[in-house]
């Protein structure tokens, strides 16, 4: 009798504490873009990001940047809806090879987390949301499921390393295609 209740005092305190021990925190995923340049900033939410990029409805602060664009909205609801099918075992090889690290390091200076120090931090944030975002949108990413799929609650966009980028590519097209093309098929046949 004594060492039933022993064991039923023993449960009932295992159940309690064990969540206390074994809590794992919740990743973040983010929540906010804050977009950068030179010493100003404007920040926009993630999910009027992705209202936007579904629906067309954006809200006063995204619409002031979309208009600081110049680019129509259809044109850039195009952009951000644009899906790349890549399966995920595709895309761990990609962002885990030599060619994948050089443009993981590259972009990072263009798309880091806040209070990031070092390349590599930025680069292992951009691969995280890579997969996350292929996971999010079941085998397909686009920009919206990128940045949802991003682990820190912030997302620093720095348009000054983005000027410098661009104006080295010709066209984000061609870089697009490099990337989601001529990798893929050296991968595949691995």
């Amino acid at each position: 009798m004594k060492f039933s209740k022993f064991l039923k005092l023993k449960l009932f305190f295992s159940l309690v504490i064990s969540p206390l021990f074994f809590n794992v925190p919740k990743a973040y995923t983010a929540e906010e873009i804050k977009i950068t340049y030179s010493i100003f900033s404007r920040t926009i939410k993630v999910n009027s990001l992705k209202t936007f990029a579904k629906e067309g409805k954006s809200t006063g602060q995204l619409k002031r940047i979309l208009k600081a664009t110049g680019s129509p909205d259809e044109e850039i609801r195009k952009v951000l809806n644009k899906d790349f099918e890549v399966p995920i075992t595709i895309a761990s090889k990609l962002v885990y090879s030599e060619i994948g690290n050089v443009f993981l390091t590259r972009l990072s200076s263009i798309i880091h987390p806040p209070k990031a120090t070092d390349e590599r931090t930025g680069m292992l944030a951009l691969r995280a949301s890579v997969i996350q975002g292929i996971n999010i949108g079941n085998g397909k990413i686009n920009l919206v499921n990128f940045f949802e799929g991003y682990p820190t609650k912030t997302v620093i966009l720095d348009v000054s390393a983005l000027s410098k980028v661009m104006n080295k590519v010709e066209s984000i097209s061609e870089l697009l295609t490099f990337f989601t093309n001529s990798p893929l098929e050296k991968i595949k046949t691995n």
